[in-house]
């Protein structure tokens, strides 16, 4: 008898995996072909290491090489505009977004994290020499940045953060600490923000290298396996003054690098969608129970029928917010409306798809469970429900619920 093949061997029961190009209204039929080169180059990254990041978030392995990967398509900029970038639309920023999520979401953060905060912050705000210094290396990733503005003690209440940069002769020297920070442990530069001797908030690059930093890869987590948080500390770290942002001066200006990655994060959720919409599909053509596919029977295409509605009404949100945002004026309350709809929307599709799939819904060879577990973290980052709530409450009614 022969002995039995080992498990990577075999192939899975179903294969729910193939993109479908979900588009009931034809909501992405005249795509230009500029965005649509983005959008395939993100495609073919996406199919080609579903199957290695898949393996990496079940060991809870950050594979730098396929971020460094995303560098080298040019995939990482999130359309953000600067000396030495490909330009890159806002439509396309947003396909490239959704291919890479609906892929894997720990990739999806890795490009929300290097083009859409790390990056932006220094092409918004930064000095001509930052600019030369940094924008091409992270765009193609030969850096890896991070953003550090989340603290232990405040997250949506991040307007109080609590790290220090006090100016000594020609240095700054920060302390504090920061929590959920992506590449802040395995990274290169981090984007600090602290408050400085006269209390306005301002960006500060660090170099993760000086003495004084300590990055801690955040364990246990069971969301976003595949990419690397950090609880950082900063103790006496000593920078140069012309380390600071020049363009930064409050909070306000923190806000408006947040405001234009949310845009983002609803694209990405709509990847999300998409891909557990699509395996459900899949799943319930090849499924077969009381003698045929389980496709036939009314109660899923009933639920098939509610997952097309809403990934549809997804799609509509973010095509018409990238044409807002390519005529400039494209309100940043829209974006939260975008980010509040579609990280919802996501949430539902994925447990309705992990319900269809009945017990092969858990199988991370099937990816539904992978994606249901990282929409939590998408639902969350960026402003939570509740804030975003908040944001449109007050925009709607003119009074603030904040305080």
């Amino acid at each position: 008898m022969s002995p039995p093949l080992p498990r990577k061997a075999l192939m899975p029961d179903y294969d729910v995996s193939a993109p479908l190009d979900t588009d009931y209204y034809g909501v992405f039929a005249d795509v230009p072909e500029a965005d649509r080169a983005f959008w395939s180059r993100a495609r073919t990254f996406a199919v080609e290491t579903l199957d290695e990041l898949s393996e990496a978030w079940d060991k809870a392995e950050y594979p730098l090489h396929l971020a460094r990967r995303l560098g080298e398509l040019d995939l990482l900029t999130d359309g953000v505009e600067g000396p030495g970038l490909t330009p890159m639309s806002p439509l396309a920023a947003g396909l490239v977004n959704m291919e890479i999520s609906r892929g894997d979401g720990s990739m999806g953060t890795v490009v929300a994290v290097q083009g859409g905060l790390a990056l932006r912050s220094i092409a918004m705000f930064g000095s001509d020499e930052q600019k030369a210094t940094w924008l091409v290396p992270l765009a193609r990733a030969e850096k890896l940045g991070a953003f550090a503005l989340t603290e232990p003690d405040h997250g949506s209440d991040s307007v109080g953060l609590e790290t220090t940069a006090h100016r000594d002769g020609d240095e700054w020297v920060i302390n504090g600490e920061k929590k959920w920070i992506g590449n802040g442990s395995v990274g290169d530069l981090t984007v600090v923000w602290a408050r400085d001797n006269d209390d306005n908030v301002r960006g500060f690059l660090v170099d993760q290298s000086l003495p004084g930093y300590h990055g801690e890869t955040m364990l246990g987590k069971g969301s976003l396996r595949a990419v690397h948080q950090a609880r950082i500390t900063l103790t006496d770290v000593r920078i140069p003054l012309d380390a600071v942002l020049p363009g930064t001066h409050t909070f306000k200006d923190t806000a408006a690098i947040l405001f234009a990655t949310r845009l983002g994060v609803a694209w990405s959720a709509l990847g999300h969608a998409t891909a557990v919409f699509e395996a459900a599909l899949n799943y319930a053509q090849q499924r077969v129970q009381f003698g045929k596919p389980i496709a036939g029977f009314q109660i899923v295409q009933e639920r098939l029928t509610l997952m097309l509605s809403e990934l549809t009404s997804m799609q509509l949100h973010c095509m018409r917010l990238a044409e807002l945002d390519a005529a400039g004026t494209l309100r940043p309350i829209q974006a939260s409306l975008a980010k509040f709809h579609n990280t919802r929307a996501a949430r539902s599709l994925a447990s309705l798809a992990r319900d269809m799939l009945g017990g092969n819904g858990i199988l991370l060879e099937n990816h539904v469970i992978r994606h249901l577990a990282d929409i939590e973290s998408i639902h969350t980052y960026e402003g939570t429900e509740s804030i975003q709530s908040l944001l449109i409450g007050r925009d709607l009614t003119g009074v603030s619920a904040f305080h």
